[in-house]
């Protein structure tokens, strides 16, 4: 007689190890995330509010709300543009809250104000969910390849326990602090990027203006000083790396608009400190200025195009 429910006990502990994973914003870097999980041997359902976003991802299990995505996950992971956005997917009726069980953890991989993320916390927490933040780095290229770096704010069990899901999406893990802590390391991690994607396409724009051979100045550079992400992982000239956006029309990639989101709440963040942040704020304005002159498709790096000095509506 005491077999049987030690032997349920059991059963029941091996699937709550196992994790039931669902995923929700299968955009350029969620479908990309899905499929490494899916690699990696993780059964995913996946929830999109574009169902063909949802259907991109062979193998995935296709809902048709973030309640039922959510329904009988251990762990349900969001990668959406905006904190509005997570909010709204979280409380809406047929949203993440409606489908979560009890204590099952909620990862948000957006990138987000770090007091929405704080909120996002208070509310899952009001109705018996964990969350962590979890924002990422590695851009297109990381999530094509499983290697993006994770920066989590929360308690360390929840961490423990998101670790081995983000281990498939990624290669590095960084508790950064409590909530909201990942958000602050995420904000920091793109204002350096959204410089340096600038002061690189004004460097590789000089150097072929006056005439040297755009793959000599990219090697130079990424053995010299002057070496950053944006010139040896993400070069904005196009033909000098094959399968990043620059060579492919700027398609795909990280979006004009996202950068200049995170470019404003970096701004935000440093309002609240009395921070000054001189250079990131002429970024955000150059960021803007692409979105006007009709580049808002277009992945961040397309900056280097209208250095070149003609707008695309022309």
């Amino acid at each position: 007689m005491v077999l049987g429910p030690v032997k349920l006990v059991f059963r029941s502990f091996q699937t709550r190890n196992a994790s039931n994973v669902s995923f929700i914003g299968i955009g350029q870097m969620g479908s990309r995330m899905v499929k490494n999980l899916l690699k990696k041997g993780q059964e995913v359902k996946v929830f999109d509010v574009v169902p063909a976003a949802a259907s991109s991802v062979p193998g995935a299990r296709v809902c048709n709300s973030a309640a039922e995505a959510a329904k009988d996950a251990d762990i349900v992971i969001t990668m959406l543009p905006t904190g509005d956005d997570v909010k709204h997917t979280l409380t809406q009726k047929q949203g993440i809250l409606e489908g979560i069980p009890k204590k099952s953890l909620f990862i948000d991989c957006s990138t987000i104000e770090p007091k929405m993320a704080q909120e996002l916390h208070r509310i899952s927490t009001e109705n018996g969910v964990r969350y962590i933040d979890a924002p990422l780095s590695g851009g297109v290229t990381g999530a094509e390849n499983g290697t993006l770096t994770f920066m989590v704010g929360g308690a360390d069990g929840d961490l423990k326990e998101a670790e081995p899901v983000l281990n498939k999406m990624g290669a590095k893990v960084f508790k950064c602090g409590d909530i909201g802590a990942g958000q602050i390391a995420k904000l920091c991690n793109n204002l350096i990027l959204g410089i340096t994607m600038i002061g690189t396409c004004e460097a590789m724009n000089l150097g072929i203006k006056l005439g040297l051979d755009p793959k000599v100045l990219t090697n130079i550079v990424n053995v010299s000083t002057g070496r950053s992400w944006s010139s040896d992982t993400y070069n904005p000239v196009p033909g000098i790396m094959p399968n990043v956006p620059s060579s492919k029309g700027y398609e795909g990639g990280f979006s004009v608009p996202l950068i200049a989101k995170d470019l404003y709440l970096a701004q935000a963040a440093a309002l609240s400190c009395g921070t000054p942040l001189l250079l990131g704020a002429l970024a955000h304005q150059i960021y803007r200025t692409l979105i006007l002159q009709g580049y808002g498709d277009k992945d961040f790096a397309v900056v280097y195009e209208y250095l070149k000095g003609q707008s695309k509506n022309q």
